[in-house]
């Protein structure tokens, strides 16, 4: 499974709690001016170096806080996050302080429509979640006969006992907002203003309804949003929640067109009203979405300091220190944020720094006490989604297609979940059900992920025709990347990754390399080792892979890689423990990549 990014991270609810200083809704953000103002995305207004070596220390300490695992392989980092290692650790870590009790204390007490947000988004919410569920147009399964059955079972199940969990639980919502906030930032006001922002005060009765972004269809949200604009151009908390679900429709459809969008709409906000901490979490939040992380963290910190009970910005923050490689500043930042705003958010982003540093059974139990404590079906699609993409890691397709199954019951268009059905599907030995699947996938979201997955199983079925179509897949991730970039995105990443199997071998070690360049992640580590590989340079290569497989990440591709490597360069011994290694995690990775790795182990063991 491709590594798990930003990108698909839900941003259920609207940051913002006020903080104490904050002032409430209706003293809050807009003020009245000129009409006319031009609002992006209307009508036809839509916009579509060789680096350093690594260090020679880098196989056990990536210079960015990853600790070294004696003996350890395997680690990830960025685009999604992690890649990992032999087994996990014996003993269960500590979880950031508070966690486990607070999703205690969640499954047993929070409601939909909770005050602290821990449910549905709060008053005054704009844009972050749910609206990524609400707006995916229904397609590849309904209620009908293409139910896969144990999808339908668990929809039956969650829909009988939604009314009655939301009634019994609604009552104590309230107090677990005061035990959990101390009450002020709970019941303090749902307002986005902040005191001496200059802007003259402009009545709420324009504006779109609270929430409206989180609760409803994401396009009319922004129809909505767009109206009220023209009746009210200086309304700067409306411009930042446009510019957000602007970064959500392009995240959620596939569209990086979006994003110039999001951006000229982020900027007018920060225009009416400079240092808004709305406008400057979205600003990150698109950043992060552009892969640009520097600048995601650069924005993050701003926000916080405008506003430390930011949940966009904390979340982003976090992100952005995973991509970057930064694993102890991001197992900090998740520390900050479970005491600032402990909640789905929060609790996926701590499992996964856990993840990374090859702690699998910590990530698995914040995330199944966060499965227990979610409510909407956006959280309960992502977090059952996260738990699907661990058990595939660990090679127990079983477990994984369960949790995708619940997953699809929330929310039957959640890509991720269909990706990841049809992943541990091939793994599981059920290819046709996975091309099948794939396909459906590919004609509504062609993303590099889910093209290159079904491409390689073209591939690896080899019937008539297969190689031919394997090779339109791959066109494709070109022309995404294309469209990626005309958007803002930093694409290298995805592009080395697709090239270096399937596509220019040159261009895959320039993307890499530039890549690296920016960033010192456990993914880009990989993807800059298996370039040079591909293109010859296997000594170069090793230090690479030695240091994507430092953290404890378990990830059977970066393991595969760095023992093919190890072949090239006449480790023979280190080679086939860390080909075994691969297979023995997670013998279905890859298609091609797993049948690969047991020829080399084949030949390996025959040569002693």
């Amino acid at each position: 499974m491709p590594p798990r990014t930003t990108d698909s991270a839900p941003e259920r609810r609207d940051d913002d709690h006020p903080h104490p200083d904050q002032e409430t809704a209706g003293e809050s953000s807009a003020g009245r001016g000129p009409q006319g103002a031009s609002i992006p995305g209307e009508g036809a207004a839509a916009e579509t170096g060789d680096g350093a070596s690594p260090d020679p220390a880098d196989g056990a300490e990536d210079g960015h806080g990853a600790h070294p695992v004696p003996g350890a392989v395997g680690t990830s980092g960025a685009d999604a996050p992690g890649t990992g290692a032999r087994a996990a650790h014996g003993t269960r870590a500590e979880s950031a302080p508070g966690t486990h009790d607070r999703l205690r204390a969640e499954s047993q007490t929070s409601a939909e429509g909770g005050p602290d947000g821990h449910g549905s988004p709060p008053p005054g919410n704009e844009g972050c979640a749910d609206a990524e569920t609400a707006s995916r147009p229904h397609a590849l399964s309904g209620d009908g006969a293409g139910v896969e059955p144990r999808v339908a079972a668990l929809r039956r199940a969650a829909d009988g006992g939604r009314r009655w969990r939301a009634a019994h639980l609604a009552g104590c919502a309230a107090l677990l907002a005061v035990a959990l906030t101390g009450g002020a930032i709970a019941f303090g006001g749902v307002g986005d203003g902040r005191a001496g922002s200059g802007a003259e005060a402009v009545s709420a009765a324009g504006a779109p309804p609270a929430g409206v972004l989180a609760r409803g269809d994401l396009d009319a949200g922004i129809g909505s949003l767009q109206k009220h604009l023209r009746a009210q151009p200086r309304d700067f908390g409306s411009w930042a929640t446009l510019g957000v679900a602007y970064v959500e429709q392009a995240r959620t459809q596939g569209d990086p067109s979006r994003y110039p969008q999001a951006e000229r709409a982020l900027k007018r906000s920060l225009e009416l009203d400079p240092g808004n901490d709305q406008a400057l979490a979205g600003r990150a939040a698109l950043a992060a979405a552009r892969h640009d992380f520097t600048g995601a963290l650069k924005d993050a910190d701003r926000a916080l300091k405008q506003n430390p009970y930011s949940e966009r910005a904390l979340c982003t923050r976090i992100d952005a220190l995973v991509e970057l490689g930064r694993y102890e500043d991001a197992a900090e930042a998740a520390r900050t944020a479970d005491d600032r705003r402990p909640g789905v958010p929060v609790f996926t982003r701590y499992a996964y720094v856990k993840e990374l540093r090859g702690d699998v059974r910590t990530a698995r139990d914040v995330l199944e006490r966060a499965l227990e404590a979610a409510n909407a079906p956006g959280d309960i699609a992502y977090v059952a989604t996260a738990l699907g993409q661990l058990a595939w890691n660990q090679g127990e397709y079983e477990t994984a297609l369960d949790h995708y199954a619940r997953a699809l019951a929330a929310d039957e268009d959640y890509l991720p979940a269909l990706e990841g059905r049809a992943r541990a599907q091939a793994a599981n030995g059920d290819r046709a059900a996975a091309v099948e699947r794939l396909e459906q996938v590919v004609a509504r979201f062609p993303l590099p992920g889910p093209l290159v997955a079904l491409g390689e199983l073209y591939e690896d079925r080899g019937a008539d025709g297969d190689r031919a179509k394997a090779g339109d897949q791959y066109a494709l991730v070109d022309a995404w990347t294309s469209l990626a970039r005309a958007g803002g995105v930093n694409a290298d990443l995805d592009s080395a990754m697709a090239a270096a199997d399937h596509g220019d071998k040159k261009e895959a070690l320039r993307a890499a390399r530039a890549e690296w360049n920016r960033r010192h992640s456990v993914h880009t580590a990989d993807a800059l080792a298996w370039a040079l590989h591909v293109n010859g340079r296997d000594e170069e290569a090793l230090p690479y892979a030695r240091r994507a497989t430092a953290t404890g990440y378990r990830n059977a591709g970066f393991l595969y890689h760095r023992g093919i490597i190890e072949r090239a360069t006449g480790n023979d011994r280190e080679a086939r423990g860390h080909l075994k290694a691969a297979l023995d995690l997670n013998p279905g990775f890859s298609p091609l990549g797993a049948r690969e790795a047991r020829t080399a182990l084949k030949d390996l063991e025959g040569a002693r």
